[in-house]
């Protein structure tokens, strides 16, 4: 993949994991997010780094957050844009993902921005886009997420300075999460050793996979946290993990006031969305002092922004 993402210069080419993404890039990304981030009620600034390239959206899943700040971000930028609705797209006819890159690059298409179902979407059409072409995956199977895990540090960044000190609960869904993975992989890179890992055993990933300790137990993984970071379940992966009732999963491991008591004072609460309000956390702790999920959605505009300039700085 390294070989892939990073041109001859070491600089980031394509931008589909986070895996191989050194700190000093990383820490890079993160410091050009900050000075192109705006908070709700600004008028954002207009810029002209993208002026004259094309960013074709191209979303095989269906995408709120994700979607509308990717083209928030190209177009403050000053790209053009293109929201493909791929299900009426001629790759429903049969024409390869190839094919349709193809076509666009003749259309003077310059980034596409992918997410899809599937493993190895992104790395495949990085592999056959054009010298000039960008490919930035906004999502990719089970695998990877990685402006989702950019976003989400930084976001902590913002209000935990020392990443060496953290401790980080993850709690959900970790086996099926691209959200988690990336998380993960990004607060390794910037020296977090804490990392909790919390959900039922069918839905906790193999150790090996994931760097973190596993638990089963909810109160013990939140115990003590900095960050408590909370997964959307799929009600049809609770009967699978013998937790048959959205109560059930909530009383067990949904996050609500007494549960946060367990952390630090000072824990932030966060979710990448879409919520299930009362089932992984509790409304008046979604919408709580202690957190920070709709700052994670503003922060997403300007992380994605400071990708996409990357490419072109």
């Amino acid at each position: 993949m390294s070989d892939i993402q990073f041109d001859a210069r070491g600089r980031l080419r394509h931008f589909l994991t986070l895996e191989g993404v050194g700190r000093q890039t990383l820490t890079s990304l993160l410091d050009r997010a900050d000075a192109l981030r705006v908070i709700p009620g600004e008028t954002p600034r207009r810029h002209t780094w993208l002026a004259g390239r094309t960013v074709a959206n191209l979303f095989f899943e269906p995408s709120t957050r994700t979607r509308a700040s990717f083209e928030l971000a190209a177009r403050r930028l000053g790209a053009d844009v293109l929201n493909l609705d791929m299900q009426s797209s001629s790759t429903v006819k049969g024409e390869s993902l190839e094919d349709t890159l193809y076509t666009l690059e003749a259309m003077n298409v310059d980034v596409f921005v992918v997410r899809h179902k599937d493993a190895g979407v992104p790395a495949l059409l990085a592999q056959h886009a054009a010298p000039h072409v960008h490919v930035l995956s906004a999502g990719e199977a089970h695998l990877s997420h990685p402006t989702q895990g950019l976003l989400d540090v930084f976001t902590i960044r913002r209000h935990k300075k020392d990443f060496s000190n953290l401790s980080v609960a993850i709690v959900g869904d970790i086996k099926h999460s691209r959200v988690a993975r990336s998380a993960v992989r990004a607060l390794t890179t910037l020296g977090t050793r804490d990392i909790r890992l919390a959900g039922p055993k069918s839905l906790l990933p193999k150790q090996a996979e994931l760097k973190g300790e596993l638990f089963t137990d909810a109160d013990k993984a939140v115990a003590g946290a900095d960050v408590v970071m909370m997964l959307r379940i799929q009600k049809e992966r609770m009967q699978k993990a013998a937790v048959p009732t959205a109560a059930a999963y909530f009383k067990r491991y949904g996050l609500d006031k007494r549960r946060l008591r367990l952390a630090k004072p000072s824990a932030i609460v966060m979710h990448p969305g879409p919520m299930n309000r009362g089932i992984e956390i509790a409304p008046d702790v979604a919408d709580g002092p202690q957190s920070v999920i709709r700052e994670q959605v503003t922060n997403g505009v300007a992380v994605r922004m400071a990708v996409l300039q990357g490419f072109y700085t």
